[in-house]
């Protein structure tokens, strides 16, 4: 390998990198405001500046370390008087037109500007000519904009046309007239917020958050997000009860260093419309009860039901432990009708892991160089796996081909078809996409919810498992077959076996038996996406954190928390378990959902086996042994999927509708409701009224 010295330490480096890339590996510390290790180097603010020398001797002027490739030998300079001189010189001009706003800027006490100037600037400055002022420039609702602040970096420039995928941010003029601007319309892209996170200072700042609290007043949690099935990691801030802000965490095989706008702003809904004690309904009116009048009304309804006229159905945002809880009361009942499919997605009909996880890995997809996708918009259903994809299709080396409505991705997609049809014929070799497929080293195929939760949703699954199979899908160190899911609990409820036991019923079965007068009782546990109109005339127990579809219809109302306010367990899609951490503490009487589970079956007279959160963990990983390996993916040996049946002629419809309301966090956000209106409902002139 090539070497460098820098700073009189030796330093091993590979081909390519540049100079500033190699300084950092020895250990020394350079200043950049443009540089960034995900984006492509611009060498705007020329603050990396530092003195080389090679064997002809030492450069005239310092150079540009981000943008100067390093080549074996060199002799790199990054503290002598000329760099010094030269940076305070740099810092010195980007601070010419910089307002002294700091007390009132959100971005105090987390700035790079501010940072930067300490340790490489100067005391003073020569300039005494007026600042200049430029206007403000509407980004959309989620972005304030203080753009007298900005330096030109261009980050946001290039992250919104290479990671986001839009060109609605760019740089008008040139000189000192030059501006960032999107032309006065709100930047159309699903992680937008990213940009108030890579801006160097404080011209591009939250909206939601503007004015709220300084970083060092919150309290910061290491944890995970639950509005989608990818896992991304965050960290929570928050203010004594209140979360306040939620920022990404790096995890180079999740989510990099984004996460998505829903992610991060959705958090206000946790605020709003909170179920804060039990609720008991009588005379047809939900009234306000003490835990043991809730319970005492569960277990009258439960001890005169029979087993097979109850059911339960698992949420798209439980954590394993409460969902495990749940089963295992059931399971000393005897009660077989369980699902956790809302959807009614055709999943684990085969029984076996690799039918339901997204095989490939996340991190998997940039190797990938054929990618097929049946029924499914991964910018909506999972934004930081389409910036994946994306990345991988900015190399030039892959190709995208998709069945289902046509969707603008921000990538290059081939829409060969929009139903089960097409995919017959592209097992038959019929289509571009098969000859694609059959050329890839490494194809990937990834399967919506969308393509499954239909009718012909198991038999769409077994031919795209064919379909893996002919065209080398499924190699000996490589599988490409994906299952992308939508809700970050399902992929640890198929894997704990949350599903109809034998003789059991699955959603739709439940949901006709109790129109049926079949089923009894009903307990939700978080469960709210789907009609739940279908259970008016049964007894319904709904435990959960927001007053929505399913609080609606309850009998019974057990407050339970949300994913920031408790320790759990979640699998995300490609099969990682992660956890969740206690952020804050769940509002009124509102409890863990485990433990409200717990507290309930001594009610019912069938105490479960554990009584604190370590004995569920353990009884739970002896079920489900996997599920103890904390950020680890247990591999799965392939199995052909789903089930061969006749097959739909409808076309794939999407699974997501409105990517900013998916949940009950979500709908009851202030701040989602806003986004809907302007990307989704509402004209450019509407947002730009509701914005002033």
């Amino acid at each position: 390998m090539p070497k460098a010295i820098v700073d009189g330490v030796e330093v091993e480096f590979e081909h390519g990198m540049s100079v500033l890339q190699v300084a950092e590996l020895a250990g020394a510390e350079i200043p950049r405001f443009c540089y960034h290790d995900r984006l492509s180097v611009a060498g705007n603010c020329r603050m990396c500046l530092v003195e080389v020398e090679d064997q002809r001797g030492r450069a005239p002027k310092p150079a540009a370390s981000c943008a100067l490739p390093c080549s074996d030998g060199l002799m790199v300079h990054t503290r002598t008087d000329k760099v010094k001189k030269a940076r305070e010189g740099v810092m010195e001009f980007l601070l010419l037109n910089h307002p002294l706003d700091c007390p009132i800027c959100d971005q105090g006490g987390e700035c790079d500007l501010q940072d930067q100037a300490q340790a490489f600037g100067r005391d003073g400055s020569r300039f005494a000519e007026n600042k200049r002022a430029v206007e403000e420039k509407y980004m959309g609702p989620l972005i304030k904009t203080i753009m007298t602040r900005c330096i030109q970096c261009t980050r946001c420039v290039r992250f919104a046309t290479e990671v986001a995928g839009t060109e609605d941010i760019g740089l008008l003029n040139r000189g000192e007239h030059a501006e960032i601007s999107t032309i006065e319309r709100a930047v159309q892209s699903e992680m937008s917020g990213n940009l108030v996170d890579i801006c160097p200072v404080g011209a591009l700042t939250s909206k939601p958050y503007a004015f709220t609290a300084r970083p060092w007043e919150l309290r910061k949690t290491s944890s995970i997000d639950a509005m989608d099935a990818v896992g991304a990691n965050i960290r929570i801030d928050a203010r004594g009860r209140s979360v306040l802000r939620v920022l990404p965490r790096l995890h180079e095989d999740v989510n990099e260093e984004w996460i998505a706008d829903k992610s991060r702003h959705a958090i206000d809904g946790l605020s709003r419309q909170r179920l804060d004690q039990p609720y008991v309904r009588s005379n047809g009116r939900l009234r306000p009860a003490s835990w043991d009048d809730a319970f005492a009304a569960i277990a009258a309804k439960f001890k005169e039901t029979a087993a097979d006229r109850i059911a339960a159905i698992a949420g798209d945002q439980c954590d394993a432990e409460s969902m495990f809880a749940l089963k295992s009361l059931m399971d000393a009942k005897g009660v077989k009708n369980l699902d956790c499919r809302q959807d009614g997605a055709a999943l684990a009909t085969g029984g076996n892991a690799s039918g339901w996880r997204f095989n490939t890995t996340i991190a998997g997809l940039e190797e990938a160089d054929a990618i097929l996708l049946i029924g499914s918009n991964p910018r909506w259903e999972a934004p930081l796996i389409n910036a994946r994809i994306r990345k991988r299709f900015l190399t030039g080396e892959l190709q995208v081909f998709g069945v289902g409505a046509p969707h603008d991705l921000s990538y290059q997609t081939d829409w060969v078809g929009a139903g089960p049809h097409t995919l017959s014929e592209i097992l038959a070799g019929k289509v571009a996409a098969a000859k694609a497929l059959k050329a890839a080293s490494k194809p990937v195929i990834i399967v919506g919810q969308g393509a499954l939760t239909r009718e012909d949703g198991a038999a769409v699954l077994n031919l795209a498992g064919q379909i893996a199979e002919k065209f080398g899908v499924i190699q000996d160190d490589f599988n490409g077959f994906n299952v992308l899911h939508t809700a970050a609990a399902r992929v640890a409820g198929l894997d704990m076996g949350f599903l109809p036991g034998e003789g059991g019923r699955d959603m739709a079965g439940i949901l006709a038996g109790a129109q049926a007068g079949e089923i009894d009782m009903v307990y939700l546990l978080g469960a709210d996406e789907f009609d739940t109109e279908a259970l008016r005339e049964t007894f319904v127990v709904y435990q959960g954190h927001h007053g929505d579809a399913g609080a609606s219809v309850a009998d019974v109302i057990l407050p339970g928390s949300a994913y920031t306010e408790k320790n759990g367990l979640f699998v995300n899609t490609e099969g990682r378990v992660q956890t969740t951490r206690l952020a804050t503490f769940a509002p009124g009487d509102a409890r863990e959902d485990w433990t409200i589970l717990r507290a309930l079956s001594g009610a019912l007279g069938q105490p479960l086996v554990f009584d604190d959160l370590e004995g569920l963990r353990q009884s739970l990983i002896q079920a489900v042994p996997h599920i103890g390996g904390i950020d680890q993916i247990a591999p799965v040996e392939w199995a052909l999927p789903g089930a061969a049946g006749d097959l739909s002629d409808a076309p794939f419809e999407a699974a997501v509708g409105n990517y900013y309301m998916t949940c009950p966090i979500s709908r009851t956000s202030q701040t989602m409701a806003e986004c809907t209106e302007v990307y989704l409902a509402g004209s450019l002139d509407q947002a730009r009224e509701a914005a002033e």
